[in-house]
């Protein structure tokens, strides 16, 4: 059996690097193309199919790398990966959990589902938890959250 097949998205390299060590995963080379209008297109070239796809990626900042994460893990998925993993340090879109003011959203629903269509499973660091209880709530994959206060006390 292969070890997992850990991907970075542009930008989280240094992270993705550290994590592949961390779970002796087998790096992966995901290339994301950039048209001239703005639109991503991620190439994997290492192949996919039948693999366990991490997919590290840094959220901060997330209207400009969200697409591109989406389109990933959708095409990991597309190429027959046997499952997409994200691992994602910073959720974003939590802080919208209730409607505030006339007119406003939920957003962190909409952005659990579409996460949740893309992967098979999501870990995060510490999210921004209030209303709702447990990102089960809102996420329809397997999640995991990663305490970071003990790492920080040492």
């Amino acid at each position: 059996m292969h070890k997992p097949l850990l991907c970075a998205m542009p930008g989280a390299t240094d992270f993705g690097a550290a994590l592949g060590r961390a779970l002796a995963s087998e790096p992966g080379a995901l290339h994301v193309h950039q048209f001239p209008d703005g639109e991503s297109n991620p190439v994997f070239r290492t192949p996919v199919a039948g693999r366990d796809v991490v997919i590290a990626c840094a959220l901060e900042r997330p209207d400009d790398k969200i697409m591109a994460l989406y389109l990933s893990a959708s095409i990991a998925r597309e190429l027959g990966a046997r499952s997409v993993g994200l691992v994602i340090p910073y959720l974003p879109y939590m802080r919208q959990d209730a409607h505030f003011e006339p007119g406003d959203g939920i957003t962190s629903a909409h952005f659990a589902r579409l996460l949740s269509s893309c992967c098979d499973w999501l870990v995060t660091v510490d999210p921004h938890l209030h209303r709702h209880h447990a990102l089960s709530d809102i996420y329809g994959v397997d999640t995991r959250v990663v305490r970071a206060a003990p790492a920080l006390a040492k």
